[in-house]
């Protein structure tokens, strides 16, 4: 990975706010694959980025793996499966523009459906909604895998289910932990991830641990409202992001 001096310090700082996402603040996730797709190719940031994120979901699942809860990502598993085999399949059939595009007006449209639902529908509704885990499931695996943008579309779906705080992060711990284990394969098979990119996964891994460390200290002090909010309106501001 051939980068100018400033261009690797970015990089870095992208890197930590992978861990800090993983184990805090879900919304930095989109901040970190924004930078990368800044500095590098879009199509080739994707594949780049995606072990650094195995590494964070890995301390991310041991540290809250206790408090998953596993009824929700089975409902989930086989419709993001299908999502990633639909995303690898339109990997190849739209330019790095048109894949923004698409993914900033899904995540958009599900803050706002998020917004409605937390006004109109009770808890045991949302519980219920067979079609809306299944919606969530499809889209999180398709943007995923076209654009490691899987985090805003979790992120209403859990707080969808009004999960506390600590049953949020060990239940997306473990979901994207699995997910994006299974991207592998479609990654390589598209040249996305290869020796040169693992190469440079190497220098910037040690910055997506200190990462995880800094949000795991930093996650019991930040209050469940805030929480939610952050998650809500750092996944509208990613999803502007990806549209302009």
């Amino acid at each position: 990975m051939n980068l100018e001096p400033w261009q690797w310090v970015i990089v870095v700082f992208a890197a930590l706010f992978i861990g800090i996402s993983k184990t805090a603040i879900g919304g930095l996730g989109m901040v970190s694959v924004a930078i990368f797709a800044n500095v590098l190719p879009a199509r080739e940031a994707s594949g780049f980025v995606l072990p650094l994120l195995i590494c964070a979901d890995l301390v991310a699942a041991r540290s809250y793996r206790q408090h998953t809860q596993w009824k929700h990502l089975v409902r989930l598993f086989p419709w993001t499966a299908g999502g990633v085999v639909l995303g690898w399949l339109t990997m190849g059939m739209i330019n790095d523009r048109q894949a923004s595009l698409l993914v900033g007006g899904i995540v958009l449209a599900m803050v706002a459906l998020h917004l409605w639902r937390r006004r109109k529908a009770t808890d045991g509704e949302a519980e219920r909604s067979f079609g809306f885990a299944a919606t969530i499931g499809v889209l999180a695996g398709f943007t995923t895998l076209i654009a490691n943008a899987a985090g805003p579309l979790m992120a209403i779906y859990l707080l969808a289910m009004c999960l506390p705080k600590m049953q949020y992060m060990g239940t997306a711990a473990v979901f994207f932990l699995i997910i994006n284990s299974f991207k592998v394969p479609f990654m390589m098979n598209l040249d996305l991830i290869n020796w040169q990119s693992f190469m440079g996964n190497l220098v910037l891994v040690p910055a997506v641990f200190v990462g995880a460390f800094i949000g795991r200290k930093i996650l019991k002090k930040i209050d469940q409202k805030l929480f939610e909010s952050l998650a809500l309106w750092l996944s509208a501001l990613a999803g502007l992001k990806l549209l302009f």
